[in-house]
């Protein structure tokens, strides 16, 4: 089984941008899930560049969770966004670069109804693997359920009250 473990960081500021090169545009769309766990599992299907993946995620447990995701072909991938996402959608664009010790840095800077968030992730080897915390990285929300790509096509960040 596929386990991610990811740590996600909102950012404090644009330091990053040195070192991100060009970022890779996402689209990704969240299925209405009728599956009654709770919380029931994640399954998404994401436009990156010009590649396209079909992914499901299970219940997170700290920062890990099992994931399980495959290419598809891009025609499919519209097709699915049109039919079985709705207004779920997440626009974003994904810049990626080197954390050292063989991990990277993914910044996500959101577009449309997200428009205003940027997040920074890393996903680990293993949860207590330490690594470099930049000068542009700020709050730890890996916790926090309302960060999730999936929670912010329900709940988007423009539309937060707090």
């Amino acid at each position: 089984m596929a386990t991610e473990i990811e740590r996600k960081f909102l950012v404090a500021n644009d330091g990053w941008r040195a070192a991100a090169g060009r970022g890779v545009r996402m689209v990704q769309g969240y299925f209405e899930s009728g599956i009654c766990t709770a919380p029931p599992p994640t399954l998404r299907v994401r436009i990156a560049g010009e590649r396209a993946f079909l992914t499901v995620k299970g219940r997170p447990s700290g920062v890990s969770r099992s994931e399980f995701e495959y290419e598809i072909p891009v025609a499919d991938a519209e097709a699915m966004l049109l039919e079985f996402c709705g207004t779920r959608i997440v626009e974003k664009i994904r810049y990626t670069f080197p954390a050292g010790d063989g991990l990277f840095w993914e910044v996500d800077e959101y577009f449309k109804l997200n428009a205003g968030l940027f997040t920074a992730e890393i996903e680990l080897p293993a949860e207590e693997t330490a690594f470099v915390r930049p000068d542009w990285l700020g709050a730890e929300v890996s916790g926090d359920p309302r960060y999730t790509n999936g929670a912010l096509s329900r709940n988007p960040y423009t539309l937060w009250r707090d």
